[in-house]
């Protein structure tokens, strides 16, 4: 799993590849962790290479999620395939996240 943050045209922009399941979860939290500390910036998540989301995965979304909520920014979801959209939707997540 490789996970990358940079700053694009006004939004904190993490772009992760791989499978973002149980084993790969610690690390992958991690990584995402300096988003909790961003102010201003609403956050794209962006899934265009992500094969792959458990449980475990889910939670460090809803983790960012809740932290940006609490600063009034906004996160986004982009680029979900197929097999990640149906674990979206199956869990309710697609009624949580925003999706571009």
């Amino acid at each position: 799993m490789k996970t990358t943050i940079q700053e694009q045209d006004g939004y904190m922009v993490a772009m992760l590849e791989g499978n973002l399941d149980t084993a790969a979860a610690p690390e992958t939290e991690k990584a995402l962790s300096p988003l909790n500390q961003v102010e201003g910036k609403d956050i794209i998540l962006d899934c265009t290479q992500l094969a792959y989301i458990s449980s475990a995965g889910l939670r460090i979304f809803l983790v960012v999620l809740q932290n940006a909520q609490a600063k009034g920014r906004h996160v986004y979801i982009k680029g979900i395939n197929d097999k990640v959209r149906t674990v979206f939707t199956i869990t309710g997540f697609s009624n949580i996240f925003e999706f571009m």
